[in-house]
């Protein structure tokens, strides 16, 4: 007997003891409304989706093919739509994923429109879009599921139910992870155990932190970051797992940030005491002067002792502190190593280019002290993806001494170049650049940040131009309707999408041959 079929039995029970008070009640009916909404709060999916994280997690580390994706999605048709698609397409959602954005909160969910990537948005906007996001999924099953029902009903054959008796009774849930940017914290450590609670209760299984200061955040792609004292990151380590303990999501996923590599500048010196421990070795990579007394130090100047020796800073006229020139990636295998030491479970590297070989350089030296330690990776948007790995083909092929002369690299963006053997090899490279970091790199997860904000203005743009030109209508509906109906998109029928077709089945449910319904002959849907 299926799970199904137990929720009519059950319901028919519970039915029959109510008494005839009950008689309208279908126990059939209460069974489907009950399997179209499987999950009841977002604990029960923080819960799920941890689990099949974890077991993702465990089958990367068996075989490094087993590798993860999600693009990142600002609302919740976004996200329903993305996973439609994943399984139209390829007939499982098994290790995709969503990612969650703070970029794209900051550029488009605040109360104060556009902003930039600075932690300067609502903090309760980053769990109001987790639980807006997983609000549509659970609507998309509960879409796909209401068809099935109606299908069933529909069958006039034994093996035609069979065939969808089946396809319910293994039916796929659109509620995949989310991986959730809480950016720094949004605060002190009190403030991000605060936010990680509603991330979590919201649905969140894995939450994303970075090691840069809560109020001088940057961009992981744009200039000015600090970072913080690995004490300083490690206390919001310990709050997001506390936030994780206390709610029941013992297995929950913290990812910790670096952004080291393009950070600069430190807001403070680390407390430290004695030589060689955590706040030493990150004092170690001040710039500064080093000193011999008391006649080098001026009305002002900070004074640390690193490596053994007296060391004055190099301070800023912010009042920050800068870091020695090119001991980016030390820094960053150091904050590694320590958050993975510190209770993080998986890394994500902040770099300035797609670059396979680099992003290797620096895992391997981390796998040397933590063998099993994996990636979550940023391909973003940020990156000239067509200009960085034509760059890198024509290095490749001048490193090999073959002829490049015909090839001008500063200008290999242009579209003289698409169809030349370079721009061909680059492409191909750019096909591959996931499965190959994740072979040789590490990258247990790869997402785009804000692959739809990016589709959403290409696609508006293209039909503003053709629809208030001489296209006009036609604009229309050659370039959106005409290939939506040709393509299968679920939402070119967008009342069903809406949910008509479920509110349609509920007044059935609860009123019977006296329900008005909306999908009648004269529902103009019915063209579709």
């Amino acid at each position: 007997m299926t799970a199904y079929q137990d929720d009519i039995k059950h319901f028919n029970q519970v039915c029959q003891q109510a008494g005839a008070a009950w008689n309208a009640i279908s126990p059939e009916y209460a069974a489907r409304m009950k399997l179209q909404n499987r999950f009841k709060t977002g604990l029960d999916i923080a819960q799920y989706t941890a689990d099949i994280m974890r077991a993702d997690m465990a089958a990367y580390d068996a075989d490094a093919s087993q590798y993860t994706q999600s693009l990142g999605c600002w609302h919740g048709f976004i996200g329903q739509q993305k996973l439609i698609a994943i399984k139209k397409h390829f007939g499982s959602t098994k290790r995709k994923y969503l990612y969650l954005s703070g970029w794209m909160i900051a550029a488009l969910r605040s109360e104060f429109g556009p902003l930039p990537d600075q932690s300067m948005h609502e903090k309760t906007s980053v769990p109001a879009l987790i639980e807006e996001l997983y609000t549509f999924l659970r609507q998309a099953d509960a879409r796909e599921l209401g068809g099935l029902f109606n299908q069933l009903d529909d069958a006039t054959d034994d093996a035609k139910k069979a065939e969808i008796q089946a396809k319910i009774d293994n039916f796929e849930t659109h509620v995949v992870p989310i991986i959730a940017d809480i950016d720094a914290g949004f605060g002190n450590a009190e403030a991000t155990y605060l936010l990680a609670k509603k991330m979590i209760e919201a649905g969140a299984c894995a939450i994303q932190i970075e090691n840069q200061v809560s109020d001088e955040k940057q961009c992981g792609h744009q200039d000015g970051k600090v970072t913080v004292p690995h004490a300083d990151f490690l206390a919001k380590i310990n709050a997001v797992r506390y936030a994780f303990l206390e709610l029941g999501i013992d297995n929950g996923i913290i990812v910790a940030r670096t952004d080291s590599l393009g950070a600069g500048l430190t807001k403070q010196i680390a407390v430290t005491n004695q030589p060689g421990d955590l706040g030493d070795l990150y004092n170690s990579f001040l710039d500064g002067d080093v000193i011999t007394g008391a006649d080098d130090i001026a009305n002002g100047d900070v004074v640390v002792k690193a490596n053994g020796k007296l060391l004055k800073p190099k301070r800023l006229a912010s009042g920050l502190f800068q870091f020695k020139a090119g001991s980016g990636v030390d820094r960053v295998v150091l904050d590694c190593i320590t958050s993975l030491q510190n209770g993080a479970d998986l890394l994500w590297i902040e770099t300035e280019k797609p670059h396979v070989g680099q992003i290797a350089e620096m895992v391997n030296r981390i796998r040397e002290v933590v063998p099993n330690a994996k990636l979550v990776y940023n391909n973003s948007p940020s990156f000239n993806w067509t200009l960085n790995f034509r760059q890198q083909v024509f290095d490749a092929w001048q490193q090999a001494g073959k002829d490049v002369s015909q090839y001008d690299r500063k200008l290999l963006m242009s579209a003289e170049y698409d169809s030349t053997e370079l721009a061909q090899e680059a492409d191909n490279r750019i096909r591959t650049f996931q499965a190959d970091a994740a072979r040789e790199a590490g990258i247990f997860h790869h997402l785009i940040t804000l692959p739809t904000y990016h589709t959403a203005a290409l696609s508006t743009d293209n039909l503003a131009k053709e629809y208030f030109g001489d296209a006009g209508m036609l604009g229309y509906v050659a370039g959106v309707q005409r290939k939506e109906i040709r393509q299968g998109i679920a939402c070119v029928k967008h009342q069903n999408m809406s949910g008509s077709d479920i509110g349609d089945d509920h007044k059935e449910y609860f009123s019977g041959e006296a329900a008005l319904k909306a999908g009648g002959k004269h529902n103009t849907m019915n063209q579709f």
